[in-house]
C-alpha cells in the first residue's frame, strides 16, 4: 500500500538515531559476556524493522574494540518487492545495515528471494538465489526461511481451562475475528464479504453471529482513526439492517482481551476468519487451531498471511473477491464433521510439531550453519570471470566498440600507506596492455593523482590519461586539455599550501598536484588523528577553499563545475564524437566519492562499478565488487569477451586522430573505423618500407589479416 507512505528525512535520522542508541545498550551487554567468559563469541539476534539498522552499529563497535561477534536478524513482516522496495529513499543504506548481519531470517522463501533481488538489483551484490546467499563488504551473508509460531502447548492447555466467555445459543455457530485494528488486516473487506453472505444466504441469519475483536492500534495516527470510523460505520449498517429483536449479526469488541479469554473464543468458535490483506506470519490462524480441543471448527485463511502457504488444509480465499468470500464462508458453516475433524486433525499435527521451539531451534542451525567458514555450500567463492557474464555478456558482445574508463587508487591498484607505494601489480598491467592493443578497446585513467604521476604509475602508452581529477587530460598521440582554473583560486591555494606545510607533523604529509593539492594523514596515529583533521580543516577555511574528504586525506579542488563526470563525457566525445553513446559501450569503475560525479554523469549511458569493502556506502554504480582483485578479474573477463575477435596490432592506433583547435577544442580528424581491416588498408597506403614494417608486426596465426593483406596486394578491396 505504497500510496500512504510518507518519507521525511528528519524521521529517518531520528530512526538511525534511536538504533545506534540500542545498539550502545546491546555492546554493554556484548562486554559484560565477554569479561564473563572471555574467548566466547556472543550471538546477537536483532528482531523486526524497529531495528533494521542497528547490525552496522554493532559490528562497528566490535571491530574497533577487536571482539568476535555473530550477528542475526528476523523480519515479522514481508519483505516488499523491489519495485515497492525502489520507493523508499534510503533502500541502500537500509539494506546494508541488515547485510550487517552474519544469519537473516524471513518468514517465508518469497520474502527471502524478494530481499535477495532488492540486494542484487539496488546494491549490485553478487548472489546465489539457490542456496540463498548474498556478498557484501567481501563477506558471504546466509538468508533462510524461518516461518515463526506459537507456544502450541501453552494455547492448548489454557484452552482446556478457560470459562466459557460467550453465553450463546447452542444451535449458533460464531465466527470469529481477532485483529489488531490496522488497515492490512482487511477488516472491511470481510465485513462487505459477511453482509454478502446474508444477502445470498438468509438462512444464516439469527444462526451465526460474527464475533469481531479489534485490538486499538495506533490511535493517534489520522489514517487508523479514519479506519475506525469507516469500520464502526460498516458495522452499524450491517447491524441496522438485518438484526431482529433477539439477535444481532455482529458482536463488535473494541479492545485488548486476557489470554484466557481469547483461548475461549477459539475454543468456542465454529469458523476463525483469518482473513489479512497483508500480512507477515498471522499467529490467530495458530492460536485458533491449538485451542480447538472440543468440537473441531473450521480455519478460513488468506493467501496474503504467511501461514497460507504451510496450513494448506484451511480454506484459502482472496478477501479482495467479496462474491467468493462470502460462498467460501458458507462452506465453512455447512462442512460436515467428517470434513472438519480431518482437516482440523491435520493443521494440528503440523502446528504441535513445529511449535516454537521448533522455530527457535531452526535458527539457531542456521546461525550454526553459516558459521562453519570451512564448509563451502555456505559461502560465494570469491569472484571468477565467469560472474561477470552476469552483469556484462549482453552489453559487451563480440562486435563491441568498448571504452573503459577507470580511477587508479583503489581501483587499478590497492590503497597503499603512501601513494608512492600503491603500485600498479603485474599481472593488471599486462592485461591492460593487451586490451590498450585490441583495435576496438579506448582505456581511459581518471585519477585524483597528478597527470604525470599517474601517467607514470600506469606506464601504458596508447591510452588516454587525466590527472586531478579531470582538470588535465592527456591524449594518445599527445595532445592536451587543461581545464581553466580561477586565479584567484590559486592565490588562496598557495595560502593554504604554507599553513598545511606547517602541520605536517606525525605522519601527515601534503601532496603537490599543481591546481589541487591533498593533505594525507593516513599515516597519523590513531588517537592523533581527530586534532590533525581539526587543525587542517581550519586551515582550509581560513584559506576560503572548500574541503573534499578523501581516504584518510583532505583535498583542494578548483571551485569549478568540472569533475570526473564531466570529464568521462569530454574524453567519449572527443574519442566517438556527440553520438558516443549510440557508438560505443562503457564501462566505469572508481571507489570513492569523486567517482561518484561519474557514475552520476554516465547514469543510463553506461555499466558502471564501485570497488567497495565498506558496511554502508551509497553509490549510484549498477554493481559494487569487493576490491582491486575483483577489477582484475572483469578486466581478464573483457579480454576474453573480446579475444575472440582478430586483433592486429596498429602501431598507428589513436596516433594522429586527435588535433586541438586554436579554441582549445579537441576534434576528430578521422572516425574510427568500424572494421579492423579498413584500419589495415588505410595502413597499407604507405611507402614500402612502412608497409614491410607493419606487415613484420602482423602475427602470422592472424590468417584473416593476412588474407586481406593478400588481397590487397592483388588489387583487390577487401569486403
Amino acid at each position: 500500500m505504497p500510496d500512504r507512505a510518507l518519507f521525511q528525512a528528519d524521521k529517518w535520522e531520528a530512526y538511525l538515531s534511536v538504533n545506534e542508541e540500542f545498539a550502545k545498550l546491546t555492546m554493554l551487554a556484548v562486554r559484560r559476556v565477554i569479561a564473563k567468559e572471555p574467548g566466547v563469541v556472543p550471538l546477537v539476534w536483532i528482531h523486526d524493522y524497529h531495528l533494521m539498522c542497528t547490525a552496522n552499529f554493532i559490528r562497528s563497535a566490535c571491530e574497533a574494540e577487536g571482539i568476535t561477534i555473530k550477528l542475526a536478524f528476523f523480519l515479522h513482516i514481508p519483505f516488499p518487492s523491489w519495485d515497492i522496495m525502489r520507493l523508499f529513499p534510503w533502500d541502500d543504506e537500509l539494506l546494508q545495515n541488515i547485510l550487517g548481519c552474519d544469519s537473516i531470517g524471513f518468514h517465508l522463501e518469497d520474502y527471502c528471494l524478494n530481499f535477495i533481488d532488492c540486494c542484487h538489483r539496488r546494491l549490485g551484490c553478487r548472489i546465489d538465489r539457490q542456496r540463498m546467499l548474498i556478498e557484501h563488504n567481501s563477506r558471504t551473508v546466509s538468508v533462510h526461511p524461518l516461518p515463526i509460531s506459537i507456544p502450541y502447548e501453552r494455547f492448548e492447555s489454557l484452552s482446556k481451562t478457560a470459562e466459557a466467555v460467550v453465553k450463546n445459543n447452542p444451535e449458533e455457530q460464531i465466527l470469529l475475528c481477532v485483529d489488531r485494528l490496522d488497515y492490512t488486516k482487511g477488516l472491511v473487506h470481510r465485513i462487505k464479504a459477511f453482509e454478502r453472505l446474508l444477502e445470498k444466504h438468509p438462512e444464516h441469519i439469527e444462526k451465526v453471529v460474527l464475533l469481531q475483536v479489534a485490538v486499538p492500534s495506533r490511535t493517534d495516527v489520522k489514517e487508523y482513526q479514519e479506519l475506525k470510523e469507516e469500520l464502526d460505520m460498516e458495522i452499524g449498517k450491517l447491524n441496522g439492517r438485518f438484526s431482529t429483536p433477539n439477535w444481532s449479526p455482529i458482536r463488535y469488541i473494541y479492545g485488548c482481551v486476557s489470554q484466557e479469554q481469547l483461548a475461549a473464543f477459539y475454543r468456542d468458535s465454529s469458523v476463525a476468519l483469518v482473513t489479512p490483506l497483508r500480512d507477515g506470519m498471522n499467529l490467530v490462524a495458530k492460536e485458533f487451531v491449538a485451542c480447538q480441543t472440543k468440537e473441531p471448527g473450521v480455519l478460513v485463511l488468506s493467501p496474503f498471511a504467511g501461514a497460507g502457504t504451510a496450513m494448506l488444509e484451511a480454506l484459502q480465499v482472496n478477501p479482495y473477491e467479496t462474491e467468493l468470500f462470502s460462498e467460501v464462508i458458507h462452506r465453512a458453516i455447512t462442512m460436515p464433521k467428517d470434513e472438519r475433524e480431518l482437516r482440523m486433525k491435520l493443521l494440528r499435527k503440523r502446528e504441535k510439531e513445529r511449535d516454537v521451539n521448533f522455530w527457535l531451534e531452526s535458527f539457531l542451525k542456521s546461525v550454526n550453519c553459516y558459521t562453519k567458514t570451512s564448509d563451502s555450500e555456505n559461502r560465494l567463492m570469491p569472484l571468477r570471470e565467469e560472474d561477470f557474464s552476469t552483469f556484462l555478456e549482453n552489453y559487451v558482445t563480440e562486435s563491441t566498440k568498448l571504452a573503459l574508463l577507470l580511477d587508479y587508487d583503489g581501483t587499478l591498484a590497492p590503497i597503499a600507506p603512501h601513494p608512492d607505494l600503491a603500485v600498479l601489480p603485474p599481472e593488471t598491467k599486462k592485461v591492460l596492455q593487451r586490451l590498450a592493443n585490441m583495435p576496438d578497446v579506448n582505456i581511459a585513467i581518471i585519477s585524483g593523482r597528478s597527470l604525470e604521476n599517474v601517467k607514470q604509475m600506469v606506464g601504458i602508452e596508447g591510452i588516454t590519461y587525466a590527472g586531478n581529477h579531470g582538470f588535465q587530460i592527456r591524449h594518445p598521440d599527445g595532445t592536451m586539455f587543461i581545464h581553466p582554473v580561477p586565479q584567484e583560486y590559486l592565490e588562496n591555494l598557495t595560502k593554504l599550501r604554507g599553513s598545511l606545510k606547517a602541520i605536517c607533523e606525525h605522519g601527515a604529509w601534503l601532496e603537490d598536484k599543481g591546481t589541487g593539492i591533498t593533505f594525507h594523514f593516513r599515516a597519523v596515529d590513531d588517537a592523533l588523528v581527530p586534532d590533525i583533521m581539526s587543525k587542517a580543516r581550519q586551515c582550509f577555511k581560513d584559506a576560503g577553499i572548500a574541503v573534499y574528504p578523501s581516504h584518510a586525506a583532505f583535498e583542494a579542488r578548483p571551485p569549478v563545475t568540472w569533475n570526473k563526470g564531466r570529464a568521462a563525457i569530454y574524453i567519449l566525445r572527443t574519442l566517438f564524437g556527440v553520438d558516443w553513446c549510440d557508438r560505443i559501450s562503457t564501462i566505469f569503475a572508481g571507489d570513492d566519492n569523486t567517482d561518484e560525479d561519474a557514475m552520476k554523469t554516465l547514469q543510463g549511458m553506461a555499466i558502471t562499478f564501485r570497488v567497495t569493502a565498506d558496511k554502508n556506502v551509497r553509490t549510484l554504480a549498477n554493481y559494487r565488487l569487493p576490491s582491486t582483485d575483483a577489477v582484475f578479474t572483469m578486466l581478464k573477463w573483457i579480454e576474453r569477451r573480446l579475444g575472440a575477435r582478430t586483433v592486429v596490432e596498429n602501431p598507428r592506433k589513436r596516433a594522429n586522430s586527435i588535433t586541438t583547435s586554436a579554441g582549445g577544442s579537441p576534434n576528430r580528424l578521422s572516425p574510427r573505423s568500424n572494421s579492423p581491416h579498413e584500419n589495415l588498408v588505410s595502413s597499407i597506403k604507405m611507402s614500402d618500407v612502412d608497409f614491410n614494417q607493419m606487415l613484420a608486426k602482423v602475427p602470422l596465426s592472424n590468417g584473416v589479416a593476412l588474407t586481406t593483406i593478400n588481397k590487397v596486394l592483388e588489387g583487390q578491396h577487401p569486403n
